[in-house]
Parts: C-alpha cells; structure tokens; sequence
C-alpha cells in the first residue's frame, strides 16, 4: 500500500455522508482488490484477537462479513479503551527524515482517474456536522491558525514505514474554532478524489493530528495531498485522507464508515 489514503462526494453547502447511488474511488493502485482479504484478516486477527478474531480470519467470505460487522463494534471500544489522548508518539529529529521512503503513486485511484489538482487560491475547507459555528475557510485562514511541525514517523499497513516532516494546523484548532456539540463522538473527512473516512474524536483531538500543507520542509506536493491532508503518528496510513475539502464533527458514526474499512479492514486502525 503506498502514501494510503485520501470521505464520500460533497455538495456546494453540505457533507453527503451516505449517498444511495455513490462509487468512491480506489486510492491506490498498489491496493489491489486479491490483497484486500489477506490485509483484513491480518488486520482483524491482530487487532481484536480471542477466538472470534481467528474465526473472522478463517471464515468463509459471506460469515466473514457477519463476523466483521459483530467485531467492529468490540474493536472499537477495546482501541478507544486503550487510547491514551495526551499520550505523544516518538518524534524524530530533521536528519532521520526519509524522503524516498513514502511511497507513493500519480492517482490514489485504479480507475485511470487523474490525481485531484486543487488551486491553492481557490482552496476550501468545509467544516460542518454537529457544530455551533460551520465554518468555509480558505487555505490563508487555515495557515493563519497555530502552526505545529513534527518528524513522526508514517505507518502503512502493508508493513513499511518511512519518517517524514509534517507541518499544519492541529485539528484541535479547527475544534476550538467551530465548537462541536458535547454529543459529537466522531470526525468524518471527505477528500476531492472521493475517498472517505471517520476518525474516533479523541484520535482526531489528539495533538499531534494536523490538517498538514507542508512536508519535509517544502509545500505539499501534489502526489501526497496537497493543499491539505491529515498527518498523525497515531493511525495507520489508510486512515490519513489526502486532498481534504470538508470536514464534519458528528454525534454518530455514519454507515459509511471509511473506505476500506467498509471493504473490511479495521475501523480503530490505532497505533
């Protein structure tokens, strides 16, 4: 799986979190649908284990689901049970950056479309959900928001890693700046390219979360999100949307959760 990423389509004003006749796109051509059970079983065994775990990994494809959907529930409370929000993963310093180590392609997608060119000048961030304030910024407003850098290190499930040097706002300000209702347990993330995602809140408050614009020192290049993608050393790479356009603070989890993990991969994906 290379830079894996990048939440359903989005209207003019609003998130559509669950449209009927919706096809989001495949992120990565190196995520090929042959490998897709052998990473969810993985995936499945280790991060929920006990007997039902091993079952889920042995089952036939239709009980597998049926497992998946009882598990999913199991696997989240265990991860947000052990989720420790202050809790700061290892940061590196500037000469242990690896810049050929984050693996990357043109297109997120396997379906020949083109790689999401979003004009900086032009650029919005739609903030939205269960809110006090909804927010439409620009990608100026974004970088006049406190700045934090971190070396951290990128995780994919596929099992390569590769220090990189991410520099944005934490999502923590976006939160201060809309004021999410007290009922809101999830963020969800919608990217240009189609890709969608949810975050558990206290992952996505997390201060080393950020909605990141610059990398290794530079902008963002293109082929790794830019204007704007989620950067965090707390979540496997699958879970880091690129292309950001909107954003939503929401009180319950939608049914369509994110895009592989509505393929089944594992929703918490905590590191």
């Amino acid at each position: 799986m290379t830079d894996d990423s990048s939440p359903d389509s989005i209207g003019s004003k609003s998130i559509d979190l669950d449209p009927v006749n919706s096809d989001p796109v495949n992120p990565d051509p190196s995520h090929q649908a042959d490998s897709v059970v052998s990473r969810r079983r993985f995936l499945q065994v280790a991060q929920i284990g006990g007997a039902g775990a091993v079952l889920a990994g042995c089952a036939p494809g239709g009980l597998e689901a049926v497992i998946h959907q009882v598990w999913q529930p199991v696997n989240q409370t265990v991860g947000e049970l052990i989720f420790d929000p202050q809790k700061l993963a290892p940061e590196f310093p500037e000469s242990a950056i690896q810049p050929q180590a984050l693996l990357t392609n043109d297109s997120q997608t396997n379906r020949g479309l083109q790689t999401p060119l979003l004009d900086p000048q032009t650029y919005r961030l739609e903030i939205t959900g269960d809110v006090a304030h909804p927010q439409i910024l620009s990608l100026a407003q974004l970088q006049a928001l406190p700045v934090k850098t971190m070396t951290i290190r990128h995780v994919c499930v596929e099992g390569w890693a590769a220090v990189v040097q991410w520099t944005g706002l934490p999502l923590q300000a976006i939160a201060q700046l809309v004021q999410p209702q007290a009922s809101v347990r999830y963020v969800y993330f919608v990217s240009a390219d189609g890709y969608y995602e949810s975050w558990d809140l206290a992952s996505a408050l997390h201060p080393q979360t950020l909605l990141a614009y610059r990398m290794n020192g530079g902008l963002l290049p293109r082929e790794n999100g830019a204007p704007i993608r989620l950067a965090s050393p707390i979540k496997l790479g699958y879970k880091l949307s690129k292309w950001v356009v909107a954003l939503a603070f929401l009180s319950n989890l939608p049914h369509r959760q994110g895009y592989w993990e509505d393929q089944g991969y594992e929703w918490y994906a905590g590191l």
